[in-house]
């Protein structure tokens, strides 16, 4: 499939581009699905793939908004895949898609540089949803996963950092409390009474500080500077 064509005169002007999709799974009956899940609800899917190696030349040559993608894959992995694919195209986030929720593949996952981590028994609904907020840059899992992330990262803050600490504003350290307490972009805009593009923007300012990737980067810094406690 080709992505739309901004010049479209069916596109109403003014209307925000859709959000493009590239889906990526082995087995076909599901990667179909999954495809007609997402158009039916409006996004645009502009290519799939059926291994890892496949999955990181289409989104090479397409440039997705949103890859969702499967763990276990022929040729390369989904892990593989996706640590190619985010540090290639920093504009490209992963959501992965996986029937596997053990610990040790969404920790994986995540340091491979994925957004977010869904498991395939969600509902077309939750699916549509994490694709949305993935593509907005916020960290989205299925409710428990998102607990097992923080353990970990509680578990691996106990060794005492010994680098010189980044210079976060005031601001942007009380966002990332928020953020690690679990609220989403739009309820830490609420919370401070700000627009949501200036919460987003102190997001990525504190992630270029930190030099750190993703969201579930982020929270792991604010669980070792202890900024998950009141």
């Amino acid at each position: 499939m080709c992505p739309d064509d901004p010049d479209d005169p069916g596109l109403p002007a003014g209307a925000p581009a859709p959000i493009t999709v590239l889906v990526v799974d082995d087995h076909p009956m599901w990667r179909d699905a999954v495809e007609r899940d997402l158009t039916a609800a409006g996004f645009t899917v502009v290519g799939t793939a059926a291994d890892g190696a496949k999955a990181v030349r289409v989104a090479a040559a397409v440039r997705p908004d949103v890859v969702v993608m499967d763990l276990q894959l022929p040729e390369k992995s989904g892990v593989e895949a996706t640590g190619e694919i985010v540090a290639a195209q920093t504009t490209t986030r992963v959501l992965i898609l996986s029937a596997s929720g053990e610990q040790a593949d969404v920790l994986e996952a995540v340091k491979a540089g994925a957004t977010g981590y869904l498991i395939k028994s969600a509902s077309a609904a939750e699916l549509t949803d994490a694709v949305r907020r993935t593509a907005d840059g916020e960290a989205t899992f299925t409710s428990g996963l998102a607990g097992l992330l923080l353990g970990e990262y509680r578990r691996l803050a106990s060794a005492p950092a010994t680098d010189p600490q980044p210079q976060l504003s005031d601001r942007e350290t009380e966002v990332l409390r928020l953020v690690a307490k679990g609220l989403t972009a739009k309820q830490v805009a609420a919370r401070l009474v700000l627009s949501h593009r200036t919460v987003q923007n102190h997001v990525q300012n504190a992630m270029q500080k930190l030099q750190v990737r993703n969201r579930a980067g982020l929270v792991r810094y604010a669980i070792e500077a202890g900024l998950d406690e009141d």
